[in-house]
């Protein structure tokens, strides 16, 4: 399987007063495409600085990003844009969902912003509420959610434009088990049916179990190969 995502040489720096801090330091990672990759570690191990490199909301002090082939440190910034918006979607531990929007607004928010017509995409819409289980509770508002379901509406906002990949930022640090549990099924009924690439980053051993490969980190590096089960 080609490489959706390349990673050569990679290190990450911040300059703090005098001294040099290095986040990341020669980071070379392959991932394949339809691959569901959970990268561990500490906290300050640098994993959450990889996954933004990775999404193109930081940039690298040295190294290259490549996604589909693709350097994406050497594109200009509407070429970067249109890849977080149609290649890449993003899911956080904290949901980032607009409160006074309902949960069929937020989720075609990227629609509207990639200024598509939202009626395109009804039928996409009805499809993924579907799959995330939220299809009687499309006109509600976040408050009248739970945190396991207003993940869901993330990450239904994160699919709407039928992104390659998904990179997740401790996507259910801020649920309790069970609705974890339902979330990482969830993830890898999409990893497996839509065959969308996942990288997570993750402190928990039991949901790194839903992915295909590993990456341990510590102090900015890679500790041990990416691991395929």
């Amino acid at each position: 399987m080609p490489s959706i995502i390349q990673t050569d040489g990679l290190c990450k720096d911040f300059i703090v007063g005098e001294q040099t801090i290095s986040v990341l330091k020669n980071i070379n990672i392959s991932i394949e495409s339809g691959d569901f990759v959970s990268i561990m570690g500490p906290s300050g191990s640098g994993k959450s600085t990889l996954l933004y490199l990775l999404g193109g909301i930081d940039v690298p002090s040295s190294g290259t990003v490549r996604i589909d082939g693709k350097d994406i440190n050497q594109m200009k910034d509407k070429e970067k844009s249109d890849l977080r918006r149609r290649t890449l979607g993003f899911v956080f531990q904290f949901y980032n969902l607009v409160q006074n929007l309902t949960v069929e607004e937020n989720i075609l928010l990227p629609v509207s912003m990639d200024k598509k017509r939202t009626s395109d995409y009804e039928k996409q819409l009805e499809e993924i509420l579907e799959i995330v289980g939220l299809t009687e509770r499309r006109k509600h508002t976040p408050r009248e959610l739970s945190g396991g379901q207003q993940q869901r509406v993330a990450i239904a906002r994160a699919l709407i434009l039928s992104p390659k990949i998904i990179l997740a930022d401790e996507p259910i640090g801020n649920l309790d088990s069970k609705t974890g549990t339902d979330i990482m099924k969830l993830f890898s009924k999409i990893n497996k049916e839509k065959g969308i690439t996942i990288v997570q980053v993750t402190h928990s051993e039991e949901a790194a179990t839903y992915g295909n490969r590993l990456i341990r980190m510590r102090d900015g590096e890679v500790l041990e190969p990416v691991l395929a089960k």
